[in-house]
């Protein structure tokens, strides 16, 4: 089965094709360029670079949240719209599992944290668990000060990967001491490939859903939603 892998939930846009759990192409940009324009043409062009057309396509993979709502609107929307249009099925992967995925079989915790802004991450906790990634936090918008009680309270190693770690690495590293490893900046961001492969681990499930079916994962309230809020209560 072809699956299309679609990303755009921080500021990089990613898109992938994979076969099976084979990436036969990926492409990525972290550039000034809104996702609105860099994501079709990018599709365009890795589904010309893996040889596969719309026909081939079993399913349509996109990162659902959490991460930035704008992002998160236009790479929902772009793939909504496709899986709609060619008749696919359609799967929603967490933002933070596609980080920590191609980090499978790391020792000790994997903790992606994406920067949330308003002195919060967006943050999950994983394990490795007899060769399979398994979630045992989150995911949730947590200030840094907590998450760090929450991994000391595990008493095991944790790597930190993810946009947040420029951040607030060195705050964790004063936290945590030695037990923490941050990962390179290759793993700032997540890719087009581990959204893909991830689909298709669910699409053949049968956990395909109808694209008009699939809700992003916000996680929390935009500050726009928040402000409306505190002038009802006003």
């Amino acid at each position: 089965m072809f699956v299309l892998g679609i990303e755009a939930a921080t500021p990089v846009a990613a898109v992938a094709v994979v076969r099976g759990e084979k990436v036969l192409a990926e492409r990525m940009v972290n550039n000034q360029r809104t996702h609105s324009v860099n994501l079709l043409p990018m599709i365009k062009a890795v589904m010309e670079d893996a040889g596969v057309t719309r026909q081939d396509l079993g399913g349509i993979a996109v990162s659902s949240g959490p991460g930035s709502f704008t992002g998160l609107r236009i790479g929902m929307a772009t793939a909504k719209t496709l899986a709609q249009v060619w008749g696919l099925p359609i799967v929603g992967i967490s933002t933070l599992e596609a980080l920590a995925y191609p980090l499978t079989g790391q020792e000790g915790l994997i903790c992606p944290i994406l920067n949330a802004r308003r002195d919060e991450v967006y943050a999950a906790v994983y394990r490795t668990v007899a060769g399979k990634l398994e979630r045992l936090e989150g995911p949730m918008a947590i200030r840094p000060e907590e998450l760090a009680r929450r991994l000391e309270s595990r008493d095991l190693p944790v790597t930190l990967l993810g946009d947040g770690v420029p951040v607030y690495g060195e705050f964790f590293l004063k936290q945590l001491g030695g037990r923490v490893l941050l990962a390179p900046g290759s793993a700032s961001w997540p890719r087009g490939a581990p959204v893909a492969e991830l689909g298709y681990r669910r699409l053949v499930a049968g956990e395909g859903m109808d694209p008009l079916k699939l809700l992003p994962d916000y996680i929390r309230l935009s500050e726009a939603e928040v402000k409306w809020l505190q002038k009802q209560k006003g």
